[in-house]
């Protein structure tokens, strides 16, 4: 019989493989990067876009252009766009992000023929309709009106903006930034951004040659957008720590937010600082975790973690807590903060870490779209598959001594940007 009160032996992942794309090009030159694996007749295809001419004056252009670029077009209104995807069973998804626009269409492979031109047109002959722009501003202007009424919402944004300052990464929306959009300003950012010089297409799922065939007939030939780019180029100088506190006197809660600058994942210590950062506050049986909500009680979460963008890269962590104990709970964060600079980790707490390290990227290797995830992170890094064999070796052989280090070169509470919303 199986003895159930006693835990199974850890047991550490030792090989991890990755599904390595196949790289192709289009007749007019735009990459195609294909994971042609499953045995389910289903395809992921990402039009990956980099946002660009980035203008401070306009800081909403590319968020607008990416969320109403399927409103429209010369040909379709955005009724018969939705209809026309949804009668073949298809999902098409647009995402902005702070360094790329996705534009994603889920569909059956047989029926790559028919669902393919209806987003040849939506990235070519968008119009952006000026009935759909109104819809678009009062609805996204009522949204932020709830938003800024949540603490969680106004420390992150708070955050964003000190660290990052009026640029992609942290400009400080309001609703007069609405008012501003206009229909001309979307066309002209979507000229400059959604053109083939500006395009990859990352591909995943089942996807053979004759199905290449098919999209490069579709896109492979000329676009319409071809207006200039300016590349968005960001440059970030890192100051000392603050406090930024925005009081709300009947608040029940607070939010806490706080970070810094750091590294991105281009940096040799990324894999190092990762690994740390499960330790202090990146899983569930984290020190965070652990004081702050099941000896202390102050919250019900509190999380930690690292960014990698294209420019930058922070560190950050999140909660929320009662407004009674947030001083409190400040004092404990400061507090793990430095036992980790002064204190090696335990070989015991470090090995437990590395397994579910080491078993989360596992796990999350479960299809065809999570590989194509994997390799995009590395692709617009400008990094191979080089980086994840050293994630993988760091994982197993990184020493508490050497985190040591990293803790005192990377974690510092007075480098910290601290915001708080709600009650101290």
């Amino acid at each position: 019989m199986l003895n159930r009160t006693i835990a199974p032996a850890f047991r550490q992942v030792n090989d991890i493989n990755f599904i390595k794309p196949t790289a192709n090009n289009l007749a007019n030159g735009i990459p195609v990067y294909t994971i042609n694996a499953g045995e389910t007749e289903l395809v992921r295809i990402e039009f990956i876009f980099e946002n660009v001419n980035w203008d401070v004056r306009q800081p909403l252009q590319a968020v607008a252009a990416n969320g109403l670029i399927n409103s429209g077009t010369k040909t379709l209104t955005a009724m018969q766009i939705a209809e026309k995807v949804d009668y073949y069973g298809a999902f098409l998804q647009t995402e902005y992000g702070a360094d790329h626009t996705n534009i994603t269409l889920y569909t059956l492979t047989k029926h790559l023929p028919s669902v393919l031109p209806i987003l040849w047109s939506v990235l070519n002959e968008s119009v952006f309709p000026q009935h759909e722009l109104d819809i678009y501003k009062q609805n996204q202007k009522q949204k932020l009106q709830v938003s800024l009424q949540k603490n969680d919402y106004l420390a992150r944004k708070t955050f964003a903006h000190a660290i990052f300052g009026d640029t992609a990464y942290g400009s400080d929306i309001n609703a007069a930034d609405y008012d501003q959009l206009q229909q001309q300003d979307l066309l002209a950012y979507y000229k400059a951004a959604f053109q083939p010089a500006n395009c990859t297409i990352i591909i995943a799922g089942k996807f053979v040659a004759q199905d290449f065939e098919v999209l490069n007939k579709v896109f492979g030939g000329a676009w319409e957008n071809n207006a200039a780019v300016t590349k968005n180029d960001f440059q970030f100088v890192a100051e000392a720590g603050k406090d930024l506190y925005i009081e709300k006197p009947e608040a029940l809660q607070s939010a806490i937010r706080m970070g810094n600058l750091s590294i991105n994942r281009t940096h040799t210590d990324f894999p190092a600082l990762q690994i740390l950062n499960c330790v202090f506050g990146g899983y569930f049986g984290s020190r965070l975790m652990a004081n702050i909500r099941e000896d202390k009680g102050y919250t019900y979460g509190i999380g930690s973690g690292i960014a990698s963008l294209k420019h930058a890269g922070y560190f950050f962590l999140a909660t929320e807590v009662g407004a009674d104990v947030c001083t409190s709970a400040l004092t404990e964060i400061e507090k793990e903060i430095n036992i980790l600079r002064s204190d090696l980790i335990a070989e015991e707490e470090l090995d437990l870490v590395r397994n579910y390290m080491l078993g989360s990227l596992l796990g999350s290797l479960e299809n065809a779209f999570s590989h194509a995830d994997k390799f995009k992170n590395i692709h617009f890094a400008g990094l191979d598959y080089d980086y994840y064999d050293n994630y993988i070796h760091t994982v197993k052989n990184i020493t508490a001594e050497r985190l040591k280090v990293i803790a005192n070169q990377y974690l510092d509470w007075n480098a910290m940007t601290r915001v708080v919303v709600g009650k101290k």
